[in-house]
């Protein structure tokens, strides 16, 4: 897997009720990997509330060769990252901590499953391993080559990120709660940065969110947050129909075209925007390519993984890129 840039709206139209004067992207729920924590049974639905929810004994836990079938069904729901690790190993030992403290951040989206090498040969077996520390996934029980030798925190977040989006593409979007953990109180993840973004102050919001990225980069909230703040800043004081008009009428205008793409998402035509900036993507170069490609990237976030724009624009991006 090679990790890359890179949550998960109907595509309805990020509304803006006052696009003159504060223009900022309408508050939306049900965004994939954003679920609240819940409850439940081994596998199933935390308590009857949350279908999303898986119960697991904990979100890092050892397994052997007898065990292993219960990961493979966990699978099914939530992303489950094996950590492959003997105690002979040094790599392995400093790679097991940034493991953990990765996995804890992404608050219940993966679970990590410790296998000591020498005491499950089998299952070294199993997944072609050659030498360790090795780090592989399950998706829907189907295994996922992550990475070998020990890597820094940023690298490993970057990996599972991508993991993520493999495993949303897949329809595995469940969470995972450990027995006994009690619900993960509702309200925004960032109140502060929150209000910030709901009054328009932007750049109060966007270094609210960035403070929040710096200490746990794998914070999806801040993300989305962070995304919606930079377009809403964007957009002050803009009238979207005056930026699409200004880009048709001079569509090799690499601003004119990202205002106007920003313009277009928060109308409601995301497909247009991402068809605008990738068509520009294939006919320029340097620094103006960079901007362009950027740009898609952000929206991505604004819009989230699974819309189906954003599905589409990702393939088309790939082929304009390469």
């Amino acid at each position: 897997m090679d990790p890359s840039q890179g949550s998960a709206q109907q595509n309805q139209g990020l509304d803006l009720s006052a696009v003159r004067g504060k223009n900022l992207p309408h508050e939306q729920t049900g965004q994939a990997g954003h679920a609240p924590a819940g409850a439940g049974a081994p596998g199933g639905a935390a308590g009857g509330q949350d279908p999303n929810a898986v119960a697991v004994p904990s979100l890092i836990f050892d397994v052997d060769e007898a065990s292993f079938n219960g990961v493979v069904a966990i699978s099914d729901r939530v992303p489950v990252v094996i950590d492959l690790w003997a105690e002979w190993c040094e790599p392995c030992k400093q790679l097991s901590p940034i493991l953990e403290r990765v996995i804890a951040s992404y608050g219940g989206r993966l679970v990590l499953a410790k296998v000591d090498v020498d005491a499950n040969p089998r299952l070294q077996q199993a997944f072609g391993v050659q030498s360790i520390p090795s780090v592989v996934a399950l998706v829907k029980g189907q295994p996922v080559p992550l990475f070998q030798s020990a890597l820094p925190e940023p690298q490993v977040t970057a990996y599972f990120d991508e993991l993520l989006k493999l495993a949303g593409e897949n329809g595995v979007t469940g969470h995972a709660v450990a027995d006994g953990a009690e619900p993960e109180p509702a309200g925004p993840a960032h109140p502060e940065a929150e209000e910030a973004l709901a009054k328009g102050d932007f750049d109060t919001a966007e270094n609210l969110f960035k403070a929040a990225l710096a200490s746990s980069p794998a914070d999806e909230e801040a993300k989305f947050g962070l995304a919606r703040a930079s377009l809403g800043r964007r957009l002050i004081d803009k009238e979207p129909a005056e930026l699409i008009a200004a880009a048709d009428a001079n569509p090799t205008d690499v601003e004119a075209a990202k205002a106007a793409a920003d313009a277009e998402v928060v109308s409601g035509n995301a497909a247009g925007a991402f068809t605008r900036l990738i068509g520009l993507i294939r006919t320029t170069a340097g620094d103006e390519k960079e901007s362009l490609r950027l740009r898609v990237l952000e929206l991505f976030e604004v819009l989230g993984a699974d819309d189906p724009a954003v599905t589409k624009a990702r393939t088309a991006l790939m082929r304009a890129l390469f």
